[in-house]
């Protein structure tokens, strides 16, 4: 019999696809739609934008209608494509997908709702995404009611500032050091963030949504990563270790899963990324590996195939892995930005100010993640009138 040393862990039981996850009630699109409203908002949808919702059948369909809705009412022409769920790890990499592509190359903008998405799909790759005019979100995981009600709340102003904050600190930095209770000792080097800046989307961005955290590219990983949660095994049923020197992964260590994950990339596997997640109204109880990358202060790292035996990033590897670590502490030159999952820019003068546009700063950023936001205060200041009797 496997003893689970992982048996603890209380995201183990996360959905592995749509199907998975539980339908809601229809009464249920009034608490969707501050989140669908923040998601149009993001993707800055405007009067007369041709919306493409692409999304996999399993879909929640009252999710889908408060995201087409939230859509027309900015006076855009909406059209929905259900399309079957993608494959994952290029498994059916000769699908021509032609139809969504299609549908994609007319939209002005793509909300994508499907469980592996992009990085899968040659066709949908970040290079053809770049190539158009669109302007692409995905919702890897998180077309969800959980992820609408509670990460797609934060106002975006608040995560406009968090990002400014973060890459004023990672983005010039030497070196980041990522540790966690389970064995996770990576140190990275030679990185480059990405800044998306605040307005919402321009034409060929990709983002994810909820919006959540700063991606960054290494040439240097040095170390362990001890995987709580991939989208390859799941909670592995024992430590699943690799290592990791030069940005190659040398070693993978950790019985079914560590075949599970050799066999998912014969040729071998690379850092092609990783993230540190920044919105503390992302769930983690719950969430899909995805949606619990963006909590404040988790991160998580993808790993990809060698092509031929070498990293190409100019494609799809086939093999992407994205490995999650809920609570990391990280240290960047030194200094401590996140301390056992406390992300500590929460605490800082500036965030509280951008938070308290909204409501009280200690509500807004309370990164505990069953506290869902109040509808007051999910993105707009709004004047609540007493009711009055009828005269």
């Amino acid at each position: 019999m496997t003893i689970n040393p992982y048996a603890g862990n209380p995201y183990a039981g996360s959905p592995f696809t749509y199907a998975a996850e539980p339908s809601v009630s229809p009464y249920a699109i009034v608490e969707l739609m501050p989140g669908a409203r923040n998601l149009c908002e993001y993707a800055r949808v405007a009067p007369g934008d041709r919306v493409l919702l692409m999304m996999e059948h399993t879909v929640d369909p009252v999710v889908v209608q408060a995201i087409a809705a939230a859509a027309a009412m900015r006076d855009a022409d909406v059209r929905i494509l259900s399309v079957p769920p993608f494959s994952a790890g290029g498994w059916d990499r000769e699908a021509p997908l032609q139809i969504e592509t299609a549908a994609f190359h007319e939209a002005d903008v793509v909300i994508g709702g499907t469980w592996w998405g992009e990085v899968h799909s040659e066709p949908l790759f970040f290079d053809q995404i770049r190539a158009r005019s669109a302007r692409f979100v995905s919702l890897h995981m998180t077309a969800t009611a959980g992820a609408l009600l509670t990460g797609a709340r934060l106002p975006v102003e608040v995560f406009y500032a968090l990002v400014a904050r973060a890459l004023r600190q990672l983005a010039t930095a030497s070196s980041i050091r990522v540790t966690s209770a389970r064995g996770t000792d990576l140190t990275f080097a030679g990185f480059t963030f990405e800044d998306p800046g605040p307005g919402g989307l321009r034409p060929g961005d990709w983002r994810p949504f909820p919006y959540g955290g700063v991606n960054f590219w290494p040439t240097e990983t040095e170390g362990m990563l001890v995987v709580e949660d991939s989208t390859v095994t799941g909670v592995p049923e024992e430590p699943l270790r690799i290592t990791l020197e030069g940005n190659l992964v040398r070693k993978i260590e950790g019985g079914a899963a560590a075949a599970q994950l050799r066999r998912y990339a014969p040729e071998g596997f690379y850092m092609r990324h990783a993230l540190f997640g920044l919105n503390p109204k992302v769930r983690l109880a719950g969430g899909t590996q995805f949606e619990r990358e963006k909590h404040a202060g988790a991160f998580y790292c993808g790993l990809d195939g060698l092509t031929g035996g070498l990293p190409v990033t100019s494609g799809p590897g086939f093999a992407h892995c994205d490995c999650q670590v809920d609570r990391p502490t990280v240290v960047v030159d030194g200094e401590l930005f996140v301390e056992h999952g406390r992300l500590l820019l929460l605490d800082e003068p500036e965030i509280r100010r951008a938070a308290a546009r909204f409501g009280p700063p200690e509500v807004i950023l309370d990164d505990n993640p069953v506290l869902v936001l109040p509808l007051p205060l999910h993105g707009r200041r709004r004047v609540r009138r007493p009711w009055r009797a009828a005269s």
